[in-house]
């Protein structure tokens, strides 16, 4: 739950990072995502357009080769950009460096779910407009909470019990709230999603500042199939670990939602980040899903989600 660190690249090494910092630019001057990513795709390719800060006024747009990203430095760096209403914009070239952690070693962070080579994890970014996620917001808000020892949640279509990690399919709550109407139609057609579904089970987590996730695997009798998360009103990074059979215990052997006892004392594991941006769509299917544990460290910026839209 803390934001991405671009910084500065070591001298003689600009014109190597695929990514420039955007200043003056960004939704608090009046300049929406879709519309930064069409400017700046003149000069090649944009994997995407990333908030740098908690300002709204400046971005980080990453593109797919160096070359197009030395591009616009040398075309818009100091200048007005007539695609941007002739806004000047201040340029710099940076590189990605991973958030640290007391007593644990740093993770790369990567952009993109596929450059962590997990099968079966997915990354949509900007699967909703920022109208859309407001819409969303103020959908949520009138719904009932109940509170958690850290957190906020909503049930629809099935209640997850959190005393026994898993949900009673005798007690359906009724139809998903037609708020989300719009996700599952967009889910069903979306040509990137692997097998079409019937989703029936939403699980809303509201989370304050400082509150992250222990590494986990959801619990798989409650979560069939595939999960998918849509991250509001915040970013953040999540983490995803493979432990070696026997590095690890679960704190309860009956409970099958399997979470790491001292995650931070187990040595043979694999770990890999990823940034989430807001109104970004993560799916979780197949290795991913099952054999990858997720986790999100505890920070202080604010994170809301709708996590655990499954079938």
């Amino acid at each position: 739950m803390v934001m991405p660190r671009f910084v500065r690249p070591k001298e003689g090494d600009s014109e190597s990072s695929p990514n420039l910092y955007v200043a003056n630019c960004g939704p608090a001057v009046g300049l929406q995502f879709d519309t930064i990513v069409s400017a700046f795709s003149s000069f090649g390719e944009v994997k995407g357009v990333y908030a740098a800060d908690e300002s709204g006024a400046r971005v980080i747009v990453s593109f797919l080769e160096p070359a197009s990203a030395h591009s616009a430095f040398i075309a818009l760096n100091g200048r007005p950009c007539p695609h941007l209403g002739g806004r000047s914009l201040h340029i710099r070239h940076s590189i990605l460096q991973p958030p640290s952690s007391r007593g644990m070693a740093s993770v790369p962070v990567s952009l993109n779910a596929s450059d962590l080579n997990i099968p079966g994890l997915y990354l949509f970014h900007d699967f909703i407009s920022a109208v859309e996620e407001e819409q969303l917001l103020q959908a949520v808000d009138t719904g009932s909470w109940i509170s958690l020892s850290k957190r906020r949640v909503q049930h629809y279509g099935y209640k997850f019990c959190y005393d026994t990690r898993n949900v009673d399919t005798k007690q359906h709550l009724g139809a998903l709230p037609s708020f989300v109407s719009f996700i599952l139609e967009r889910i069903s057609l979306s040509p990137d999603i692997p097998e079409k579904l019937d989703l029936d089970q939403l699980t809303v987590n509201e989370y304050p500042p400082g509150v992250g996730l222990s590494p986990h695997i959801d619990t798989h009798s409650a979560f069939e199939g595939l999960i998918f998360s849509l991250s509001l009103a915040g970013p953040c990074i999540m983490e995803f670990r493979r432990y070696t059979a026997g590095s690890w215990a679960p704190k309860t052997a009956s409970i099958s939602d399997t979470e790491v006892e001292n995650p931070n004392s187990c040595s043979e594991v694999s770990r890999k980040a990823v940034y989430l941006p807001p109104r970004s769509m993560l799916l979780l299917s197949g290795e991913a899903r099952c054999a990858w544990h997720h986790y999100i460290p505890h920070h202080k910026t604010y994170r809301q989600n709708f996590e655990r839209l499954v079938v």
